[in-house]
């Protein structure tokens, strides 16, 4: 039901006026809709009883519409274009032609996987806005499932359960041991985790799922690091082993730029890794251009 001033008025029935005022007979517009002819009459005398006015009046064989049949008919035919516009619309967004997605990621993911991800996206699906932003760090997850965001890169151990997400897997990113200029374990071209016991450390991660996986792999290897720096940051970290106050685990995608005054090494027994996923809401999995982003990610973490 459609309202118009003060009359409630049926859609159908707007259409079926439409039918014969652009027909100009009922005869003519019950062929043209698959109606009889006392069928199209009876839907016009309902409307206009709905309207409280004459809306067509005959001439010769045929009718014409009143000023209120033309205004109504009009409006019907506004309705049918919308419609289709609507449906031209969805089936954009069905193939992935339009809509907008809302990205959060963390400053690493950023640089190395999400930009480029997001550069091949842009090219097979230009019509789609994307709203990207960090996320934040103490709870990356929260914006996805409260629906703020559609997808987040974050970083979580695998396997781990997550209800209400699908956590698509995107690459393990390992640490690696990262020396000042001359240490003495720098003859060595892969360490084992407890190398590194009784040396000061730098911390390089903020509380979270990254500082785990480090203090994890310490575990296994049967030490608790001693941290003589906290940071919270891979460039500063970076910097304060420069200057041999300690040494650090840093993952391969917080070392694209280098501090001059470092040396990196392998490390084994265990190799400490963080898992990088895309996050998605279950409710949300499958639409297609989701899947083409995450699938865009895939591909930049391949790579």
């Amino acid at each position: 039901m459609e309202t118009l001033g003060s009359a409630r008025l049926d859609v159908r029935r707007m259409q079926v006026l439409r039918a014969v005022v652009d027909h100009g007979s009922v005869s003519a517009a019950a062929t043209a809709l698959g109606y009889t002819p006392s069928a199209v009459s009876q839907q016009v005398a309902a409307l206009e009883r709905e309207t409280g006015t004459a809306l067509l009046e005959r001439v010769g064989r045929g009718v014409r519409p009143t000023a209120a049949g033309l205004l109504l008919a009009g409006h019907a035919a506004v309705i049918d274009r919308q419609v289709a516009e609507a449906g031209a619309a969805l089936a954009d967004l069905r193939a992935g032609c339009s809509g907008s997605l809302t990205v959060r990621y963390f400053a690493t993911a950023g640089a190395s996987l999400v930009a480029p991800a997001v550069a091949a996206f842009r090219r097979e699906h230009p019509g789609v806005r994307l709203d990207l932003g960090m996320t934040d760090p103490e709870d990356p997850l929260t914006e996805v499932l409260d629906g703020r965001a559609d997808l987040a890169v974050v970083v979580r151990p695998r396997d781990a359960p997550h209800p209400g997400l699908r956590l698509v897997h995107l690459r393990d990113d390992p640490y690696r041991a990262v020396l000042p200029a001359g240490h003495r374990l720098a003859a060595k071209r892969v360490l084992d985790l407890a190398d590194l016991a009784d040396e000061p450390w730098v911390g390089a991660e903020p509380e979270g799922p990254c500082r785990a996986a480090v203090l994890g792999a310490c575990d296994a290897a049967g030490f608790r690091p001693s941290v003589a720096v906290d940071t919270e940051d891979y460039a500063t970290a970076q910097g304060f082993v420069a200057a041999g106050l300690g040494v650090a685990l840093v993952p391969v995608l917080g070392l694209a730029h280098r501090h001059p005054g470092v040396t990196v090494r392998r490390v084994r027994s265990p190799e400490p890794v963080r898992a990088l996923h895309a996050a998605v809401r279950e409710g949300a999995w499958g639409q297609p251009v989701l899947a083409a982003l995450v699938a865009a990610l895939r591909a930049a973490a391949r790579q």
